[in-house]
């Protein structure tokens, strides 16, 4: 038999090999933050989010970060489908998080994390030195109203610093150049989230949502009012369907600790709640595709909500306050008080001031993360990344970055601190012990945040 030519070859021999998975991970330690991550993984790594012609497969892993607001099933399943198999979902401790990065050989990593987390992650990573390290990318889930200089500065270093609008974008490098830092890595997308159909009214329907918020406002006081104003505005109309939306159940923790949860409250008012007032959970999408009024106090909901096209309110009963965080509102045209909305007002945004905020409500959404998936693929495409350099280093910040670095088991120098590795589960029982201790603890934790804490305060107080 006469050998093979490139006239007789098998066209499977011929054919372009299949190309390896690009491998993401998101490592996030609240619901709110696996949310953004998984979604601005799903985002970033879509077609064209690599070299070559975008057919690339995409495999993401979810790592949830072990602390106290370590989401718990139900609130996963809550957030609903963010693209993310539930079987590559698992709880890790930070060195864990290193020694997966080291194993799994990432492409694109995602941290979702609070800004302290965000550098311990980073210094551990540089310490790793691998020859080929995967792409960095971090961000913010939501409204920048606080210490934004620290969180920033916290997250300097990474690849790409999301900023979820265009105003966010301005002050992010304001910062870092202020500062002499490198600010390239800071780039314009938006919330990851937004999304469903435009408002349109019901005949006969008016659903009046009020979007709490963990630790805002954070005294029994200010929330005592809200609530109370609330079941006020149900009373004064009662054809109107009234919702308190709730971001999680007493003992569990989001983004924020929520010591005084409205559901406790409720429980005290003289008379209880009114039959057309109920208290909901569930997916923010799904409650907004039924709402005419969106209410709230500083809640990212209003972006979910005017990108729907929803009217929305942000109060000003308990004055406008950077520590509320309405003050992000300043010019939106939406503060107002509940005594106007008891009396039939609906707030109309400022035009002006919606085109920078990233709600994209013109319509602009679907091209909102092009800028940022070009800077991934060209990141991915690079051989090799420069070696990762966030604005702390043991020489700039020797009084502020050994103590973050702590808190994760880290060293100064980004190391493990010995005996911070952990074994492998050494078998079923043993593992299955483990974790019960780990939720007994975890448990033991909030009941003090939630419980302990505040009573203790208040006894400072007397």
């Amino acid at each position: 038999m006469p050998p093979r030519t490139s006239d007789t070859a098998d066209p499977a021999d011929t054919a372009p090999a299949a190309r390896p998975a690009l491998r993401a991970a998101v490592l996030a330690d609240s619901d709110t933050r696996w949310k953004w991550g998984a979604l601005t993984a799903r985002r970033l790594t879509a077609p064209g989010a690599g070299p070559g012609d975008g057919a690339r497969p995409v495999e993401i892993d979810g790592l949830l970060l072990r602390g106290r607001a370590t989401p718990t099933p139900r609130q996963l399943a809550e957030v609903g489908d963010v693209g993310v198999d539930t079987g590559r979902v698992r709880e890790v401790t930070a060195v864990e998080f290193l020694h997966a990065v080291r194993d799994e050989g990432y492409d694109v990593l995602v941290l979702a994390l609070v800004g302290g987390a965000v550098q311990a992650m980073l210094h551990g990573l540089a310490a790793l030195r691998l020859p080929r390290r995967p792409v960095v990318v971090t961000g913010y889930v939501g409204v920048v109203y606080e210490k934004l200089a620290d969180g920033l500065l916290l997250r300097h270093g990474a690849d790409v610093v999301l900023a979820n609008s265009r105003h966010d974008a301005e002050r992010f490098r304001a910062v870092y150049e202020g500062v002499g830092a490198d600010a390239s890595a800071v780039t314009e997308a938006a919330l990851p989230f937004l999304g469903g159909e435009p408002y349109r009214p019901e005949e006969g329907r008016t659903t009046v949502v009020f979007a709490a918020q963990p630790s805002v406002p954070a005294s029994r006081a200010d929330r005592t009012y809200l609530l109370r104003r609330l079941v006020e505005h149900a009373r004064l109309h009662p054809d109107r369907e009234v919702l308190l939306k709730l971001r999680s159940k007493p003992g569990e923790h989001t983004t924020h600790i929520e010591e005084l949860p409205y559901q406790r409250l409720a429980e005290r008012l003289p008379g209880g709640l009114p039959p057309n007032l109920r208290l909901v959970y569930g997916h923010m999408g799904e409650v907004l595709d039924r709402t005419d009024l969106l209410v709230t106090v500083s809640s990212t909901a209003a972006l979910e909500s005017l990108h729907r096209r929803v009217p929305t309110a942000v109060l000003s009963d308990l004055g406008v306050r950077e520590t509320l965080g309405n003050h992000h509102f300043v010019g939106s045209g939406l503060i107002t008080s509940w005594d106007r909305l008891d009396g039939g007002h609906l707030p109309r945004p400022d035009r002006t001031w919606l085109a920078g905020q990233g709600v994209a409500a013109d319509g602009s959404y679907a091209s909102a993360y092009d800028t940022a998936r070009a800077r991934v693929s060209t990141l991915l495409a690079a051989d090799p990344l420069p070696a990762l350099a966030p604005y702390y280093t043991p020489a700039s910040a020797p009084g502020y970055l050994p103590g973050i670095l702590a808190r994760h088991q880290l060293a100064p120098d980004g190391h493990p601190l010995p005996g911070a590795v952990a074994p492998r589960e050494p078998g079923r029982v043993r593992g299955a012990v483990r974790e019960t201790v780990r939720n007994a603890a975890r448990g033991a934790y909030r009941h003090g945040v939630q419980r302990v804490a505040p009573v203790i305060r208040r006894m400072g107080e007397l």
